[in-house]
Parts: structure tokens; sequence; C-alpha cells
């Protein structure tokens, strides 16, 4: 397990809020260790400066905004969405090296996305699929915590879901999840995890699930298909249908009598020890019912508290053991793969080489 510091690419999109978070007001991001404000413009347009006047450093996000332009709270120095300065107090010539940094942005599921990186590098086509946030078919909502931890251990905690057996037993883990084989595969920039669970009990979340969208009670065929998205987006198809309804891939792969979900992920490495979670579930059952798009925004919060509390404690462990050795289990496979994607990435931009050979793990 590489525990390098500051151990991520700078040339990718990483999700620095949700669309609802950016607004008429500054609000102050940490990516990759750089410290930006974002604001929206009054044409709706989001856009991310520089957290610094050029003046005196003051964080831009202290002042204000007038227009489409950022007010330094200390001096009223006066900064476009390119991060030139417009105005400076009591003289008419400006300096032309008064700027702040730019940098890229789009919106996309419902995620304002920045490129810290260089920005003629930054293609929009590079950001991470996470449709189902904003497609009509899907119904769903989530948030964002904010976790001490190595943005890598939340991608490590995404790809091997066999943790739900033990930290979730509660909600969405049981027994089955833990026995369950599974199958480990990776390309050029996604590794996928698959496992399926044939004719096992529910555990409670998924009871309820199917109960009340299809009034069913019973034995369920399990289905997780965990995708990472370098370097650090994962989406997890789940859901349970009727044992021998067809769900299962060998029978055809009709899902229509179960329930569908898909738990979005995306965690942007803010300093080196922490990360900002962005997760969202999202169903394509009861599509009209915004009481249950609430329970299950808050229901699923809870269950990721559970992993906030683990995922600090292994940092914090960390930290006390620098010289520590990890060994890997064979359900480390899915988070061995995104860990190179993540390493190759960065050794490209640092001007090494990560050879990943391609091949199947299960």
């Amino acid at each position: 397990m590489n525990t390098d510091k500051a151990h991520f690419p700078l040339n990718a999109w990483y999700a620095a809020a949700y669309d609802v978070e950016v607004g008429r007001s500054l609000l102050a991001r940490t990516i990759c260790n750089q410290k930006l404000v974002l604001y929206r413009q009054t044409t709706g347009v989001a856009a991310a400066l520089e957290d610094a006047c050029w003046h005196r450093l003051l964080p831009l996000s202290m002042g204000r905004l007038e227009g489409d332009e950022v007010v330094c709270g200390y001096h009223g120095l006066v900064y476009n969405a390119e991060g030139r300065c417009t105005h400076m107090p009591s003289q008419e010539t400006l300096n032309p090296s008064a700027c702040v940094r730019s940098y890229p942005v789009v919106e996309k599921h419902r995620f304002v996305w920045v490129w810290p990186g260089d920005p003629a590098l930054a293609d929009p086509a590079l950001v991470p699929d996470l449709h189902w946030n904003d497609d009509p078919a899907w119904a769903g909502d989530g948030k964002m915590i904010r976790v001490q931890c190595d943005y890598r251990l939340v991608v490590d905690n995404l790809m091997d879901l066999t943790h739900e057996t033990f930290v979730h037993g509660s909600s969405i883990g049981n027994r089955a999840v833990a026995e369950a084989p599974f199958v480990a595969t990776h390309g050029e920039r996604f590794a996928t995890v698959t496992r399926w669970m044939e004719n096992i009990e529910a555990p409670p979340f998924w009871a309820g699930q199917i109960q009340d969208a299809r009034g069913y009670t019973g034995p369920v065929d399990r289905w997780q298909i965990v995708r990472f998205e370098a370097p650090c987006t994962v989406a997890i198809d789940v859901g349970v249908a009727p044992a021998g309804s067809g769900a299962l891939p060998q029978d055809g792969g009709d899902r229509s009598q179960g329930v569908n979900g898909y738990v979005l992920n995306t965690i942007t490495p803010e300093t080196d020890g922490t990360c900002l979670y962005f997760w969202a579930f999202a169903r394509n059952y009861s599509l009209g019912e915004q009481r249950l798009t609430h329970q299950l925004r808050e229901g699923v919060a809870t269950i990721f508290r559970e992993d906030e509390l683990v995922l600090e404690a292994q940092q914090k462990a960390i930290d006390e053991h620098p010289d520590h050795k990890f060994y890997n289990l064979n359900i480390d496979a899915g988070a061995m793969w995104a860990r190179r994607l993540i390493d190759r990435m960065v050794d490209a931009e640092r001007g090494g080489a990560t050879v990943i050979p391609i091949r199947r793990v299960g």
C-alpha cells in the first residue's frame, strides 16, 4: 500500500461542490492542497479562483461579490472570473501582474467539477460518469462528508464491500456478502468488482425496499457491481430481485421484478490527510415519492457515518505506525487495481511510468 503524501494526480476533474452549494456568495474549498473560492456569476455559470488576493494574500472568500466580480475584503481589489484584477484603490493604472489563478470549471451530474492541474489539458469529456444523479429515470439525493483520512482509504473501502458484513450488519450487510465469490477486472481507466449472491436472505435495508416497492418478501438474488473510474470516482450498481426471477446474468439479467439502486461516490483529495467525500443514492423505483428520497438519503448518511468512524480510526493508526507494511488479501483485488491506476496517473505527471498487465482476478 502506497502511503506517500500528496499522492494524487492534478490533471483530473475533482468534485468541488454540489451544484446547490455554489450560488451568489463566496464558497471556500480546498482541493489537492490548493485553496479555491467558488461562486456563481449572474449568468448562472460557476467560476473558481485562487483564494488569495494578489496584493496581501487575504483569502478572497472573505470578501464579497459585486456583479460577476470578487471584491477583496481587505483593500478592495476587484477580480473578474478570469482572475484578472480590474480595479485597484486610489489609482487608475493597474499593475499588469495583478491577477489570481482561475481554474477550469464544468458543471455536470449535479456536481461542480474543478481541474487543479494544467488548464490546457482540461477536457470536459473526462468528467466522471455519474449520470444517474440527474437522469429523469432515476431519483435520489446525497451529501458531502469531510473525512479526516487519505482519499485512497475511501476508495479502498468502496472497492471491497466485504466490510458491509461487519461494519453495516444492521442495515445493508449480512454474511452472504463476505462469503460470496467475486470477479475483479480492470482496463486503462476503470476497475470493476462484480459480486452476485444467489437465493439469500435479504439484509434489513433491501428487505424493506423490495417489500415496500414490489410487495415481495422472501429470498432474493442480490448484486453488487462496483466500477472505479480513475482517479477517485466509484459508481456501485446494487439491488435485489426475487430469487429465481431472472435477474442473474445466466438467467437473462431481467431485474424488472426487483429494486435497483446506484451508490454514487466521488472523493476529492483536500489535503494530504483529509478529503471531501461526495455521495448520492439513486433508485429506479418509486420515483415520485419525495418522502422516500429523503428517508434514503438520511438512512445512507447513517450508514456512511459508520464508514467515516472506521476510516478516521484507520488513518490515525497509519499515522502512528508509519513503517507498517500492509498485506493484501483476495478481497483487496479491486482496491489494488484502483490504486495502481492512481499510481500510473501520478507517475505520468511526475515523468515516471507504471506498467499494469491486463489480467483477471477473482
